[in-house]
């Protein structure tokens, strides 16, 4: 049975304050693939033998109550982009990716061309963008990144590792976050034992 995207309080999701500087209580593998700060596209393309982009929505987006904040966008419409970034069929990691629309026309105008190519390689290729620090967080039924990642990929998941940060390019912010699904193990461990 697929949870419930409310939260059991039945409040509007989405006011959040809990990501934290460290995965406290994440182990082992999960815990080294919250931490890397490289590059998570350049890192999948090693371990995948089919990794892809499947665009799920992109577009204008409302924004969460805890992301107009980071984007100082309190009255600014803003641009989303939704992924998986997936090994053939398998999906390993939700992507969520949003900016204010003006910056999209301005210092982030390459990125609105991106299609089904990963932001993250496009991020990392270039010296101009600033990344700020991870937060990370665990995720549950209710919280909106989650929401996002259940109706993506179709499957009832278990609570998901999470992490974020907000990148910047001539001082426009592009808030990045990541919820790293089940497949992401499952395809390291098979891989690992090749």
């Amino acid at each position: 049975m697929r949870q419930s995207c409310t939260d059991r309080h039945g409040s509007t999701p989405g006011i959040d304050e809990r990501w934290r500087r460290s995965p406290l209580g994440a182990q082992g593998v999960m815990r080294e693939w919250l931490l890397d700060r490289g590059s998570l596209t350049a890192r999948l393309k090693v371990l995948c033998r089919n990794f892809h982009v499947r665009v799920i929505a992109q577009g204008r987006v409302p924004g969460g109550p805890d992301e107009v904040p980071i984007l100082g966008a309190r009255r600014t419409p803003l641009v989303g982009r939704d992924v998986l970034l997936m090994d053939g069929d398998v999906p390993l990691v939700f992507a969520h990716s949003v900016l204010r629309a003006d910056d999209l026309r301005g210092p982030w105008h390459a990125i609105s061309r991106l299609g089904s190519r990963p932001l993250g390689a496009a991020l990392f290729a270039d010296p101009r963008v600033e990344r700020r620090p991870l937060r990370f967080r665990r995720l549950h039924a209710g919280h909106p990144l989650y929401c996002a990642a259940t109706a993506a990929t179709r499957y009832d998941l278990p609570p998901l590792w999470a992490r974020r940060s907000v990148f910047f390019m001539r001082a426009a912010p592009l808030l990045v976050s990541e919820a790293f699904l089940p497949g992401l193990a499952d395809c390291w461990q098979s891989n690992r034992l090749r």
